[in-house]
Parts: C-alpha cells; sequence; structure tokens
C-alpha cells in the first residue's frame, strides 16, 4: 500500500484516484477475455467502458505526473504496462472490425514504449524483475505482430534482434521453466519472415522493397457495371489449420495472406502515427462503440492536433471500409460452425459471406459415395481429440454437407486444400448465388519441399506476379522490372474482367462481380489457372484449381489474347521455356 502520511488532501485524492482508475481498468481488461468472439453487439458496450476507463487513466497519469512520481512511486515500467494494455485494446479492436486504422494506433502505443524506453529499467526492478522481462518479452512478440499486419519489416528485424537479446538475457539469468517455450516463439517468428520472403523485390541499390497488397484505387479490378451486380462482401470467415504451415502468434501464412488481400489499404496519410507517441495532449480515439466516439479523420503536420468526426447515438459507420473478419487458428469444428451462424445472422441485405478454408484433407474410406455431402471426405479444421470422440477421428473435419443451411443467403467459398475438389458437390437447394474456388490437389514434385511456406494457390490470390515469378524459379527482381512485370498482370486483369462480363458465366458469377473484393479474387483465380495450364510443370488435372459453376473454358479460361499476355510477361523474365509453345497448347 501506498504510505498517504507524507501527503496533503490534494496529493491523497490524487493517489487515491489513480489507484481506483487502475484497479478498474484492470477488473475491465481481464474481464475482455470472457467475451464471444462473435456478434457485435455482444461485446462493443464493454469494450466502450474499458477504452473509456483506459483514456481517463492515460490522462490522469499525464496530468498528474509529478505527485504520482513522488508520493506514489510510479515507475516508468508501469506507464509502459498501461501504454501495452491500450495497444493490446486496439489490436482487438482491429480483430474485431477489420479496420486497419486500429492497426496504426496500437502501433502508435507500443511504437511509444519502445522510443520512451519504459522498460528499459524493468531489469532493475530487484523484486519484480523476472515477471517484467516476462512482460517486456510479450510486448515485443505483441509488437512484432502488428508491425507484420502493417508491413513495417525492416522494424520487424530490429524488433527481433532486440527480442533475441532479451531472450537470452532472461533465460541465462534465470534459466526460467518456459525458455524453451521463448526459444521456439523466436524461431516462428524467423521461419515465417523468411517464409514471406519468397520473392524479393530489390531497389536500385539491392535494397530489399515491401510492397503492400491491400487493396487499392490502383488495383482494383476495372468492371462494366450490369444490374445483376448487387451483392456486396460484408461477412469473412478465415480457418487456418494447414498443420505443417509456418505461423507466428495465431496467425498461419495462409491467413497473414488472406486478411490483408481481403483489406483496403488505408487512405490517410498515417505517417504521422508512427513517429508520433501518446504524448501529453496526445489521447487515443476516444471510445468506439459509444455516443461521441471520436474518428480520426485527417491530422495535421502537428501530430497532436486531430480533426475529428462524430458518430452519434453509438451506431456503426453505415460503411465499412473493409469487411468484417473472423480469424480461426486450428478451431474446433463445432467453432467454425458457431461463427458462420454468426457471420450469416449479421449478412445484411444484399450482403455476402466469404469462407476462407486453408486446410488438410480429410479423406474417405467409403467404397461407394452415395451422399456427396458426406461421402467423399471434407477438411480437417483441427486435430484436437475430443474426450467423447476418441474413436472418431472425423470429429473435427468439416463437410461439404456442414455448409448446405449457409447457403440460404450468398455464399462465398474459397478452399485451399489437398481434398478442395470434394466441395465441388454443394448444391443451391435454396436459389441463392454460390460459388466455390478450389486450390489444385496435388503439388509437382519441384514444388512440395516448399508447401510449409504457405499455399502456391493463396499466394495466386494474394499477389498474383509473386507466385508467378516463384513457379518459375525467380527469388529476386529488380523494382523497375518488378513494374513492368505488373503492367502485364494488370492488363491480363482487365482483359479478364472484360471476358467475365461477356462470357456465359453462371448468374452467381455476376452478382458477385460488382464487389471489388470479389472480382479481384475471381479474376486471380482466372489468372491462376491460366498461368498454370500453360506451366510446363503443372501438366496434370490435379495441379490446376477448379470452380463451381464452371468457368467457361473456350471463352474464359483458355481464351487466347489471356494466354498470350501470359506468355508476353514470361518472355519479359526471360522464363518463356517454363511454359508450353504455342503448338503445344491443348
Amino acid at each position: 500500500m501506498v504510505g498517504m502520511a507524507n501527503m496533503d488532501e490534494h496529493e491523497r485524492k490524487v493517489v487515491m484516484e489513480f489507484c481506483h482508475l487502475l484497479e478498474k481498468s484492470k477488473q475491465l481488461f481481464n474481464g475482455l477475455r470472457d467475451l464471444p468472439q462473435y456478434g457485435h453487439k455482444q461485446w462493443q458496450a464493454y469494450f466502450g467502458r474499458t477504452f473509456d476507463i483506459y483514456t481517463k487513466l492515460w490522462k490522469f497519469q499525464q496530468q498528474h505526473r509529478q505527485i504520482l512520481d513522488t508520493k506514489y512511486g510510479l515507475k516508468r515500467w508501469q506507464i509502459g504496462e498501461i501504454a501495452s494494455k491500450i495497444g493490446q485494446l486496439y489490436y482487438h479492436y482491429y480483430l474485431r472490425t477489420s479496420e486497419t486504422n486500429y492497426l496504426n494506433e496500437a502501433y502508435s502505443f507500443y511504437a511509444a514504449i519502445r522510443g520512451r524506453a519504459y522498460y528499459s529499467r524493468a531489469a532493475k526492478e530487484d523484486s519484480f524483475r523476472s515477471e517484467l522481462m516476462v512482460k517486456k518479452l510479450r510486448y515485443y512478440a505483441r509488437f512484432i505482430v502488428v508491425c507484420l499486419l502493417l508491413r513495417r519489416m525492416k522494424l520487424v528485424r530490429e524488433l527481433i534482434a532486440e527480442l533475441d537479446r532479451h531472450i537470452a538475457d532472461y533465460t541465462s539469468t534465470y534459466e526460467p521453466d518456459d525458455q524453451i517455450e521463448w526459444s521456439l516463439v523466436l524461431d516462428e517468428i524467423k521461419g515465417f519472415i523468411t517464409a514471406d520472403s519468397l520473392v524479393t523485390v530489390l531497389h536500385a541499390d539491392t535494397n530489399p522493397i515491401v510492397l503492400s497488397h491491400r487493396l487499392s484505387p490502383l488495383t482494383t479490378p476495372p468492371v462494366e457495371k450490369s444490374q445483376y451486380m448487387n451483392l456486396t462482401l460484408q461477412e469473412i470467415l478465415i480457418v487456418g489449420s494447414a498443420s505443417e504451415q509456418v505461423k507466428f502468434s495465431e496467425l498461419t501464412m495462409d491467413m497473414f495472406r488472406m486478411i490483408q488481400t481481403l483489406e483496403r489499404e488505408p487512405q490517410e496519410d498515417y505517417n504521422h502515427i508512427y513517429d508520433a507517441s501518446p504524448a501529453p495532449g496526445r489521447v487515443p480515439y476516444g471510445v468506439p462503440g459509444q455516443k461521441g466516439y471520436r474518428v480520426p479523420t485527417r491530422a495535421t503536420k502537428n501530430t497532436h492536433q486531430f480533426f475529428f468526426s462524430y458518430i452519434e447515438n453509438g451506431e456503426r459507420p453505415s460503411r465499412r471500409e473493409n469487411p468484417h473478419k473472423y480469424l480461426l487458428y486450428k478451431p474446433t469444428l463445432s467453432q467454425v460452425l458457431v461463427f458462420l451462424a454468426s457471420g450469416f445472422k449479421e449478412l445484411p441485405a444484399n450482403g455476402a459471406l466469404l469462407l476462407y478454408l486453408s486446410s488438410d484433407g480429410c479423406f474417405s474410406t467409403t467404397k461407394h459415395p452415395e451422399d456427396m455431402g458426406y461421402d467423399l471426405g471434407g477438411v480437417l479444421t483441427s486435430s484436437k481429440r475430443d474426450g467423447e470422440h476418441k474413436k472418431q477421428k472425423e470429429a473435427h473435419c468439416l463437410y461439404p454437407g456442414d455448409l448446405y443451411p449457409f447457403t440460404r443467403r450468398p455464399l462465398f467459398v474459397v478452399v485451399d486444400s489437398d481434398n478442395s475438389f470434394v466441395f465441388q458437390h454443394i448444391p443451391r437447394y435454396f436459389g441463392q448465388p454460390l460459388v466455390t474456388l478450389m486450390s489444385p490437389q496435388d503439388t509437382p514434385p519441384a514444388f512440395q519441399d516448399q508447401q510449409h511456406n504457405g499455399s502456391l494457390f493463396t499466394l495466386f490470390l494474394h499477389s498474383p506476379l509473386t507466385a508467378f515469378c516463384y513457379c518459375c524459379n525467380l527469388t529476386s527482381i529488380p523494382i523497375h522490372h518488378w513494374e513492368r512485370c505488373q503492367s502485364f498482370v494488370d492488363r491480363f486483369v482487365t482483359e479478364a474482367s472484360r471476358l467475365f462480363t461477356r462470357s456465359r458465366v453462371d448468374s452467381s458469377y455476376l452478382q458477385f462481380f460488382g464487389d471489388d473484393f470479389l472480382r479481384l479474387l475471381l479474376l486471380r483465380y482466372v489468372f491462376c489457372d491460366v498461368v498454370l495450364h500453360l506451366h510446363r510443370a503443372f501438366r496434370g488435372r490435379q495441379y490446376r484449381p477448379r470452380c463451381q459453376p464452371p468457368l467457361p473454358e473456350a471463352e474464359l479460361l483458355e481464351h487466347p489474347s489471356l494466354q498470350h499476355l501470359v506468355l508476353d510477361l514470361a518472355a519479359h523474365l526471360e522464363v518463356r521455356t517454363h511454359f508450353m509453345d504455342n503448338h503445344e497448347i491443348d
């Protein structure tokens, strides 16, 4: 307890109010883990109260720092803990809303901790040194995740080097029980960075350039709009459960790539946030989900002066920048179904639901399949074994038939698995738009030892040019070359979009085609199919993707103009020998 004897009345009130705010903030923060991960109304009010109390706590310790330093004995690492909690709040709010401005806010608080060395004296605190070291290590791991998602790779590498030193210090000093776990964390993130760098784009001075693959006005595929294009992507469920794939935190490489693919590039200039911090005069955005919540729309060059707009009555904005996403890492089957049902429930009129599955196949042993929904197997969502299902190894197998109830609303399915083709038989019982994109079920021997670095199919959906280079064994490319090659891909996408709307495609495709994200996935799917069809190493139907309903071949997938663009790209990269000659093409 803090001694009150040597304080005047004002000092006593300040210390007591700080203790009250600190305790209340801890209670609310600890209660976050009990909130449901799905739905919107179930958790927004609680998040709002938590943001509110942390805003008060942060401002209060700024306004009364001298008294708290001298009378309460406030340590710098304690300020760092408050900033870290606010950073965690913003990161988890980003996960729940998919809005990248919250990710930038998380970054600003984490960066302030490092920039102001809030944890630098943690090692000098006698009684709590071990616990403080663990807090510091956890902070680094969280900061690295945020930097990865923001593509700040130079900083990621600096943070990894610092984390490596701190882990070595921690393990050599205390020989703790969790030293193996921290070594695994370090190995995971190093492996993740390596897998993320399959193809390096180089600046003129040979330094690597980090590219963003989020959707922007420059990368949004053009479209000839029609009255049938009436759907917008509103809810997304991303499931990552590929057992051998690299991962960090609870993100596999495929999940990491799809998250970015299904987000827009923030349009505001957030560079001011990178260098700013929660300094005097700077407070968090406020209380999301509550009346008067301040949404940052723009900043002046003075990083502490913001212009705000207001959301009245605590309502969510009518138009979200990004569709809402649920991220599930190796979930149980029941979790997948609950989150699917939640996304289904949240769909507005003319809204579409996207299910993305990156999973190992769950294969059937049925010799004479009758029910296409269950007799052909499915994909494993988790390797967990429920106590009552010890004899049922398919306890966490998601079958195509499990998706039938969700076809009551527009459903767009992407399956990346070695058993993906079993999802081509989902019937349209309810007459709603339904499209399924399925990865190749096999990989050529030359590429099999790289599968742990992420799926080639997902890579095509994320960055078509990266996937193309990878298929042709190109590991680095100068930026001027990259930009020229990107123009070939852009021309392909433009031509494919034109052909798409003029071909005899199923009406489901046209209804989804008006949405920027779904159109992007469809056109990148076409690019993937054309490239793999022409590539010598991928001869064989099992090496190519499939879709349901089938897309027309002569009018689209095998159209000469698209094939010529792919072969022109190969010639420009001097990898034409990887592809078939004109007379060899089917």
